[in-house]
């Protein structure tokens, strides 16, 4: 049995993904931001924790939450898309904020909080991120806010990947597909449940060969 830390479990992707865990035998351990959230995850999880990213003591928080137990697996879920702009368009500084601070920095705060804990089991730490944050693959300038966030979440986990690599632990990117969620809308193209399940095989397989990429839900591999 392995024990896996969902970061970001309250819907979506995050909660299917702790769902898809827990069914398969897995000690799982959810952070949520609303009571209610937290009272669906506490039916399928071992251990819920109230996170809110926004709040600059989320890592001690989290930290203090989780004591001494190590992890295999670490997925770092939670992500706002910010406003969908079209075009080239300035961002409010509020909207900046948010999305900054959620897509980027709780992963700059929580990383090498997790480290130790991971390096222990010689885990797997994985970020959702998304193709949009794909410096080579960019053809349009929509939800440029967005895109600018996950290109700075790409950069933080290989960043982070060159010195976890050494400890053992492998790093991902993954880029979930277009999925029918509250963010991806009802007219994408994969199901919650197929996604997060590529998603898992994907992170089950990884090797040290592995560490430091950008891949998508299926595991090709993708640009930076």
């Amino acid at each position: 049995m392995s024990t896996c830390l969902i970061v970001g479990a309250s819907r979506g992707i995050g909660r299917e993904m702790a769902r898809q865990y827990a069914a398969d035998g897995d000690r799982v351990i959810a952070t949520y931001r609303k009571p209610a959230d937290g009272l669906a995850l506490d039916a399928f999880c071992a251990r819920t924790i109230q996170l809110d990213l926004l709040q600059g003591g989320c890592a001690a928080t989290l930290d203090q939450q989780l004591g001494s137990e190590p992890l295999d697996v670490a997925i770092l879920v939670a992500g706002v898309a910010g406003p969908r702009s079209e075009h080239v368009s300035a961002p409010e500084r509020a909207d900046f904020d948010a999305v900054m601070r959620t897509n980027v920095l709780a992963a700059m705060q929580l990383i090498p909080m997790l480290a130790e804990r991971l390096a222990a089991r010689h885990g797997k730490l994985a970020v959702l991120s998304s193709k949009m944050g794909s410096i080579g693959n960019t053809t349009s300038a929509s939800s440029w806010l967005y895109r600018a966030s996950k290109a700075a979440l790409n950069c933080v986990l290989k960043a982070a990947s060159t010195e976890l690599g050494s400890r053992g632990i492998v790093c991902m990117a993954l880029h979930p597909g277009w999925v029918r969620t509250d963010m991806g809308g009802r007219g994408a193209d994969l199901g919650v449940d197929e996604s997060v399940a590529s998603m898992r095989r994907v992170i089950a397989a990884a090797t040290r060969s592995h560490n430091g990429r950008f891949l998508n839900y299926n595991g090709e591999q993708l640009e930076w």
